[in-house]
């Protein structure tokens, strides 16, 4: 099942996503079909392809029987435009449409989906791939999208929904007894230069991923340029995670996730053909991220997880919570000037990992000694184990952090921040 483009002709002419039910080939196709939602008829959403800096409208229409809105995760935008029921807008009820516009500043692979009643609108199929062009592209034969994604499939086909199941919550959330990747184009040729976008838009799933018959390297995390190229072992996605890489295609191309029962092929690219025009040459960086550069830490804050299975009792009132408190608070768990820069140690008091992710803004992950690591939107902190995070709030609003496991965020774990 191949991932569908929708690109903008002009700025002023603006692109259409119309939220409705569909249906879609999960199993084999000698198996039974599944009745899900998605965008535009399909699932995943079609591609979203941008330019940094052009302003961009997107009308979203709702024809599903309940209210959604549409999160466009990893943008730094305009608060008003993030596509967070209570803290940004009101619900898109069923018939009705919201016109979201915004001009995405920074080049890389992102991704739209439901933010409400997300741990289950977003496991029906509720997501599609962002990709905001890189000024002067790489130089590759093909840029290709990989979605990664599992779902609960009864024997006939039909979606299991059992999204808030609470034995799932309480542990590591809705898992999937299916899972695969979704291709915007599944056949290249031997010795052709590829860049994989890949996605991990699983509610819950860690994907622990191999990537076969490519020679290469990562270039970009959750859609920020690594100063330099980087290995490709050990790639691991946490849910919302993303990873840009670019490789030689050496031979036949899998994609397979890493289980206690072993290998699982989540998807095959097939290799047809020679490149021999192509040149074997180094892989260079991505163009930087232009992004404010921290300043001193002006405030040092603790963002502890807690609760869940096996866990220590908290004062939130849900399963889980942060700092004692479940769900979405009155007040903001911190208050910053615009422009400010943060240190938040991300303390997981929990048996089992947690994706957090900060809306409208990115982040430093530190390093031990204190020095400045990857960019990230979301990271990845497993349990009993703590990150400290440094961030420069120079983007005003009232900006959600959540676990992106959707089953924690919908078992307590959100809180927010204001940035004056």
């Amino acid at each position: 099942m191949a991932i569908l483009p929708l690109q903008a002709s002009a700025a002023a002419d603006p692109l259409k996503l119309t939220a409705e039910a569909v249906t879609r080939q999960l199993l084999p196709k000698s198996e039974g079909t599944t009745a899900m939602l998605g965008f535009n008829g399909s699932m995943p959403g079609p591609e979203l392809r941008l330019k940094r800096g052009e302003q961009i409208s997107i009308d979203v229409e709702n024809r599903l029987e309940e209210g959604t809105a549409v999160h466009w995760h990893g943008i730094r935008l305009e608060n008003r435009m993030d596509g967070v029921p209570v803290l940004t807008q009101d619900l898109i009820n069923p018939g009705d449409s919201k016109t979201y516009s915004f001009a995405p500043p920074d080049a890389g692979t992102y991704w739209y989906h439901s933010h409400y009643i997300s741990q289950e609108q977003v496991a029906r199929g509720m997501m599609g791939p962002l990709i905001v062009e890189d000024d002067m592209p790489p130089d590759v034969d093909h840029d290709i999208t990989v979605v990664l994604s599992d779902w609960i499939i009864n024997e006939d086909g039909s979606l299991s929904d059992d999204f808030t199941d609470m034995h799932s919550v309480a542990h590591a959330g809705y898992m999937g007894n299916f899972a695969r990747a979704f291709l915007s184009q599944a056949e290249v040729k031997e010795g052709d230069r590829v860049r994989f976008r890949i996605i991990n838009a699983a509610t819950n799933r860690i994907f622990p991923l191999t990537v076969a018959g490519v020679a290469g390297s990562v270039v970009a995390l959750d859609g920020m340029a690594l100063g330099q190229p980087r290995g490709l072992s050990d790639l691991t996605l946490a849910p919302a995670q993303r990873a840009d890489l670019i490789v030689d295609i050496t031979g036949p191309v899998s994609f397979d996730m890493h289980s206690r029962q072993g290998s699982y092929r989540l998807a095959d690219v097939a290799v047809s053909g020679s490149n021999t025009d192509r040149k074997p040459e180094p892989i260079a960086p991505l163009a930087a991220p232009n992004l404010p550069v921290p300043g001193d830490p002006t405030q040092h804050l603790t963002l502890t997880m807690m609760g869940g299975a096996m866990g220590g009792r908290h004062g939130g009132a849900n399963i889980w919570s942060f700092n004692d408190v479940s769900d979405l608070p009155d007040a903001p768990f911190a208050s910053m000037k615009r422009g400010e820069t943060v240190r938040i140690t991300l303390a997981n008091d929990t048996a089992f990992p947690h994706g957090i992710h900060l809306h409208g803004h990115h982040f430093y992950e530190l390093a031990a000694d204190g020095s400045l690591g990857d960019l990230r939107d979301t990271t990845l902190v497993a349990a009993g184990e703590s990150r400290d995070v440094l961030c420069v709030f120079d983007n005003p609003g009232r900006w959600l952090i959540h676990c992106h496991m959707l089953s924690h965020a919908i078992g307590g774990m959100r809180t927010w921040v204001d940035v004056a």
